[in-house]
């Protein structure tokens, strides 16, 4: 267990290891946040930072010895890294979590080994298999990377055969993951926390909506069942527990609405803070972030009730030129992520508004 006064170290730079440092800036723990690039906007709220690449052996060691603990902001750190920082120090969530959330395939498969529902699919690693599974899939379908993808990028529709050879074009080389298409209602997202000695705690569920494939906003209370909720929430837990997870994280689902009142569907796992849960930075009593610095320093977590119905929306490129306009709104909750440069598709800040 940490104390007020120690560092968490911090595997990446961008928005969520800022939100995450002042989150334990206001519990009196310092951050230390290594990135390998050298603008992070992390740094500006940080007490200290390093600029250096994650397979740098003896920059993570010398990271290492200066933290109490450590964490990561993001998915597509190099599990190679986690495991050589595992054996230093201790790392919250673990490599394990971060494998698994790494691979499309694998987040499938463990979804369907807890009982839950997800789209059809199909490993992919040939032109002739891809078209052997279009088959037995059907179409539409969706082909992505396995590994590194996010918000829209590794991924191609198939609509009709014509499209097949395309589709696996452009995965370039990389093994692929073959989907069916789900109609669905709305997506929906539980965001939760587990603490090392298992004790859970779940926001409500969270109705989100993208728009180019950048989620665009997000509100809550969700428009879903009083059970389809609970059954959303229990698998949240249920990959918790799998995992073994120390920190917050996200389930992505689609809801198909049915007579029972819908059924959930797993997208996709976050083993990390998440875009669809920064309504609870000004809508809930513990925000995500503060229940991920207690989660890693083996604090007790926080009540994560909801304070009214809130709305968050995201600003992406040059939505964040409207801040001046945005602060006229005297209850409007502004968040900004100290980002210099406005470019189409980058995520600048966000706000948020209890209804």
């Amino acid at each position: 267990m940490l104390s007020p006064g120690q560092t968490i170290g911090i595997l990446g730079g961008g928005q969520l290891g800022r939100m995450l440092a002042l989150a334990a800036a206001r519990l009196g723990l310092d951050c230390h946040i290594y990135a390998p690039e050298a603008e992070s906007p992390a740094f500006a709220v940080s007490a200290a930072s390093t600029v250096a690449d994650y397979r740098d052996e003896a920059a993570l060691a010398r990271f290492a010895a200066s933290v109490d603990a450590i964490t990561y902001e993001f998915e597509n750190v190099p599990v190679e890294t986690v495991r050589f920082l595992e054996a230093l120090k201790p790392v919250r969530p673990g490599s394990k979590a971060l494998e698994v959330a790494q691979e499309r395939l694998a987040e499938k498969r463990l979804a369907r080994s807890l009982g839950a529902r997800t789209a059809e699919f199909a490993e992919i690693n040939s032109l002739e298999e891809l078209r052997d599974q279009v088959k037995r899939i059907g179409l539409p379908a969706v082909i992505k990377t396995n590994r590194f993808g996010y918000d829209g990028k590794g991924q191609a529709k198939i609509l009709i055969p014509e499209d097949i050879a395309p589709a696996f074009a452009a995965l370039k080389g990389q093994q692929g993951i073959l989907e069916s298409f789900v109609s669905f209602d709305r997506e929906v997202s539980v965001v939760a926390a587990r603490a090392e000695d298992g004790t859970f705690a779940a926001f409500d569920v969270t109705e989100n909506e993208h728009r180019h494939h950048i989620l665009h906003r997000s509100v809550v209370p969700a428009r879903i069942s009083d059970k389809t909720a609970a059954e959303a929430i229990g698998i949240a837990r249920k990959i918790g527990e799998a995992l073994d997870y120390v920190g917050t994280f996200a389930v992505e689902f689609f809801l198909v609405d049915g007579a029972a009142g819908g059924e959930v569907i797993v997208n996709e796992i976050a083993p990390r803070v998440h875009n669809s849960g920064h309504w609870t930075m000004d809508g809930a009593f513990t925000c995500q972030f503060e229940q991920h610095i207690r989660a890693v320093a083996g604090w007790p977590l926080g009540d994560p009730a909801r304070l009214g119905s809130v709305e968050m929306i995201n600003l992406v490129g040059a939505d964040a030129a409207r801040w001046l306009e945005i602060l006229g709104d005297g209850r409007a909750h502004l968040h900004l992520y100290g980002k210099t440069e406005m470019r189409d598709g980058r995520k600048m800040g966000h706000v948020n508004r209890i209804l």
